[in-house]
Order: structure tokens, then sequence, then C-alpha cells
């Protein structure tokens, strides 16, 4: 596996042309890159070959003729799925049974996993040219002053990495991987793992000194601002980075407030494993679809494509850049909206928000709700989770900061909750006590609310 400069250069220089040709030169890219990917499937993918058999040639297919894939589907196919298939899933799997070698390519790939909270795990191939892309197609997306900032952030203090450490993730993996790589391109991260207890975890970052950014999922950041707002948080960052999360309006307001030091402000990275760089982020706080290597699709419930403004009930990608594990049409459960009117920053990119995953939300009889109507915060505790354990019966768990009465804080716990279900009609629901310490995903992921699954 190697890193080239000469071609990372490549994507670059062919981003920036892309751009400045507007939406004509975009769409005429995108077509490009999707009718080769269709024949490097079709011609080197037998999983792709049979699925595409009944249509017409490749240069004649339009983006709605593609049947939908989803995960279950791709893993289940996972050896013929390949277009290199002397990679195997078995050996991918042997690979990542040692951490080890996270971040440690094997043969020509790098391989990660996906956490599996919404089902099944993936296993992600990444080729070096995945890599190229990212770092060509960043220096063509970010504004100047976002490179600026990207400069200065390096010299700024320590940076953090807070993800999950139990599996081969790409959130620590992929800056193993480029310090493996290309070291003099790979940043000094200081690592820490979202699974250890938070109080380990406050007492590490007041212990570094200073703190020029942090990587972090939004539940860990909703955490640490609390941990702040009680006094127990006492560093200063510059910037934080959020990604793996949907991240609202309101946990910004509240981090901004309590974290003045942040003088970059909060970077919002819409990702995910199987796409590691789908949008990019302009000075207006818009997200912007990469949509000359990357198409997203908003749809509903029958694949169909809603119109701009309308949410989706989940969203589709297809990842143009890899051709070694083809993404076409992947269902990945995002609810999202493209705006109707164009960005005021300018960009010909189409721009988008998100408004969580369709595997988020809880339904209880013919009831739906949000996890965000639950306010599940409590002085005396650092995380509170809500469990759903069938249809109409919820349990709470907790981890508490050694109250004199812990008893009283489920009881007021479960009163906060019990009184969001009965606003909504829900009077039958039963919610009790659990002495389970709260989940976290493999990936190191906390949801404060679990739906069945």
């Amino acid at each position: 596996m190697n890193f080239s400069l000469i071609r990372t250069l490549g994507y670059c220089i062919g981003g920036i042309w892309t751009a400045w040709g507007g939406r004509e030169r975009i769409e005429a890219k995108q077509l490009k890159n999707l009718r080769r990917l269709i024949q490097t499937a079709r011609n080197k993918s037998p999983y792709f070959n049979k699925l595409y058999t009944h249509l017409p040639e490749t240069n004649l297919i339009k983006l709605n003729d593609l049947p939908v894939t989803s995960k279950v589907d791709l893993m289940d196919k996972f050896d013929n799925w390949l277009t290199d298939r002397s990679l195997t899933l078995a050996q991918a799997r042997k690979h990542m049974d040692s951490m080890d070698n996270l971040g440690v390519p094997i043969g020509e790939y790098a391989v990660f996993r996906t956490s599996g909270s919404s089902g099944e795990p993936a296993v992600i191939v990444i080729p070096s040219s995945v890599l190229e892309f990212i770092f060509g197609l960043s220096l063509a997306r970010l504004s100047k002053k976002q490179l600026q900032i990207e400069r200065k952030i390096k010299k700024a203090g320590t940076n953090v990495i807070i993800t999950g450490g139990n599996g081969h993730f790409a959130g620590a993996g992929l800056h193993k991987l480029m310090h493996f790589l290309a070291p003099r391109l790979a940043e000094k991260i200081t690592f820490i793992p979202a699974e250890q207890p938070i109080g380990k975890t406050v007492k590490q970052l007041n212990g570094m000194g200073q703190i020029a950014s942090i990587m972090i999922y939004p539940s860990m950041l909703a955490i640490l601002t609390r941990e702040k707002e009680a006094g127990r948080l006492t560093i200063e960052p510059k910037l934080f980075k959020v990604a793996g999360e949907t991240f609202t309006s309101e946990l910004r307001g509240r981090v901004e407030k309590v974290f003045p030091s942040l003088e970059y402000g909060i970077v919002d990275i819409y990702a995910c494993t199987e796409c590691l760089f789908m949008a990019f982020k302009c000075d207006c706080g818009r997200q912007h679809v990469l949509e000359d290597w990357v198409i997203l699709e908003a749809v509903d419930e029958n694949k169909q494509p809603v119109p701009d403004g309308e949410l989706s009930t989940t969203a589709l990608i297809t990842v143009l850049y890899n051709h070694v594990q083809p993404f076409i049409r992947y269902d990945i459960g995002d609810r999202l909206r493209f705006y109707r009117e164009p960005c005021a920053c300018g960009s010909p990119f189409r721009s988008f928000q998100i408004e969580g995953r369709q595997a988020t939300v809880v339904r209880v009889g013919n009831v739906t709700l949000s996890p965000l109507a639950f306010d599940l915060e409590h002085e005396s505790a650092q995380r509170v989770q809500l469990v759903q354990t069938s249809e109409f019966v919820f349990e709470v768990r907790a981890e508490l900061l050694n109250p004199d009465n812990p008893d009283q804080v489920f009881e007021q716990i479960i009163q906060s909750i019990s009184a969001v279900f009965s606003k909504n009609g829900l009077v039958d629901v039963k919610v009790g006590k659990s002495d389970a310490p709260p989940l976290l995903t493999a990936s190191g992921k906390f949801h404060e609310v679990i739906p069945l699954k």
C-alpha cells in the first residue's frame, strides 16, 4: 500500500477545475465517474455483474436505473462484492482480531469496521486511492480561512481524538495508517478511548496543558459540556471537530457558551466509514456534497427522490472514488433535506442539513418520538441512558457521581421520562431502574436513547 503525493495533487487540481466549471462541469464529471465505477463493478465484481445483468449498456445507464443496495446484502456476498477478490472476508476479520494491526495495511489495503449500531457491522476496505482523494479534495474544497485554521491548529497545542478504542474503527485507525504511509503529513494525535469512565477522561484532559483541538462524537461532547458546566473540566480548547452523529444547533449553543476559548469554533464533519469524505462545510455553515465524486440522494420509504426542502426517510450514497469496494446507491439510514435555495457562499455544490437517523426514533404503539424529546441530564449523573426493552417497557441506566441517595436520583430521572410519555398520550408505558451500566456502541458512541430494534 503506497501513498502518492502526485496522485493527491491530481485530485486537488481536478477538484478545483471541476468547481470552476459550475453545475455543468460538476454534473458531467459526476456522470463520467459514475459510469466508470459501474463498468468496473460489472467487469470485476461477480455480485454487481449479476445484479446489473438486466440493465442497458453502461454508457446508457442513469442513476435511477440502478437497484438500491444494503449493508446486509453486501456483507452476505462480501467475497463476490470486491473487485479485487484476493482479499477475503475471513482474511480481513482475522487481521482485525488483533488490535496490534490497527492502522496496519493488509497487502494493498487497509481494513476497518463500522460500529454496527444500526445492525450488523460492515467491513470496509480502503485502497490508497481513497486516502489520496481525501487529502487532495480537502485542499480543493476548504476555503482560504479554513486552510489557515488547519495550519494554526497544528502549532497551537495538543490535538486529541476521543473515539472507540475496542476495535478496528476508522477514528483512530486512519491516523495510525497515515503515520505508516506518510509520516510527514500525519498529525500528532493523543488518543483517548471513549469507553473509559468519564472521571478518568476528565482527569486526562485536565492534565494535558494547552489543547488545540479535540475530535469527538457529539454525544461525548455533550457529556464534556456538562462536566465543564459543573466545574470539573477545566480545559480551554481552540477547536472542536465533531463527527459520527447528528450535531444539533442546541448542543452547539451550549458548547459555545461554556467553552469561550473556541477561537476557531466547531467543525461539523459529515461522513461515515463507507464514505470517509462525503461533504464539506462552507464558511456560511452549510454542508455541501462533493458531487463530482459522491452522489447523495434524499429518498422516501419507497426509495424514490423527495423534493428539495422535504425531509427524507433515508439517504443513499454512491461513492465514486472507491473502485475496490463499490458502494452504489447504498442505504445509510440518515434523514436529511436538501436546501431549496443556493447557499450565500456561492458554492456550485448542493447543500443539505442532517436531521438524524431513521434507526434512532422511538416507536411506542402508534406514537413516534424523537430522542430529543427526553431530558436525560441530572446533576448527580455523568451518563444517563433510556433503553427500550419491549414496546411499552423502558429501563434507565446511569453512571452516577456517588450521590448520597442513588434511588432518589433514579426516581427523579424516571419521573421526568414518564412525564414525556404522558404528554404524548402514552399512559401505559412502564419505566424502571436498571443496575446495568450504560451501553456504548462498539465504536464508543453513547446514545442517550436506545430504541427497540
